[in-house]
């Protein structure tokens, strides 16, 4: 793959979609926690983002992406707009990438998956992303300047940029 050769497309989800960011979402799960299927059906299915209603609902946001490569998801951002009583946010649900991918592709398809994101909060006048930025993987550089607190991450876009408080 060369630097002007994407990891991935980016676009928003389509029902067809369903099955395959279910199976991503699981494999994630297993990556996260290898005793997972171990454990009680209620929190398995609390640590699952795929249901069919939230899907559905992910679908509808118009801040849900999946990354396809090679005609296979790839990786998915799920989030919503909320608005916080003074101003709207953008708060992401999950971010996910294949587990079966090498580290550098999916460090790759994530900061994309947050290119496609930001780009789209921008669209709607919506000027803060908020997320849990990965811990392995630094964040490209071409994503500008994502203020952390702790294990927290707000991308200020826009104007609101320039008047937040530095991070």
């Amino acid at each position: 793959m060369t630097d002007s050769t994407p990891a991935a497309a980016y676009r928003l989800l389509l029902p067809d979609d369903y099955a395959a960011l279910a199976e991503l979402d699981l494999a994630a799960q297993h990556e996260l926690d290898p005793g997972f299927g171990g454990l009680p059906e209620r929190e398995r299915e609390g640590r699952l983002s795929t249901s069919l209603g939230a899907l559905k609902f992910y679908e509808r946001t118009d801040h849900s992406f999946v990354a396809v490569r090679d005609g296979a998801v790839a990786g998915m951002v799920l989030a919503q707009s909320v608005w916080q009583g003074d101003k709207p946010i953008v708060l992401v649900r999950t971010l996910l990438t294949d587990p079966a991918l090498p580290e550098a592709l999916r460090a790759e398809v994530y900061s994309g998956l947050l290119r496609a994101l930001f780009k789209s909060a921008y669209d709607t006048a919506v000027y803060e992303v908020h997320f849990v930025p990965h811990r392995r993987w630094p964040l490209a550089a071409d994503l500008g300047d994502v203020r952390r607190l702790g294990d927290y991450g707000v991308r200020y876009l826009g104007s609101r940029e320039e008047t937040a408080l530095p991070g």
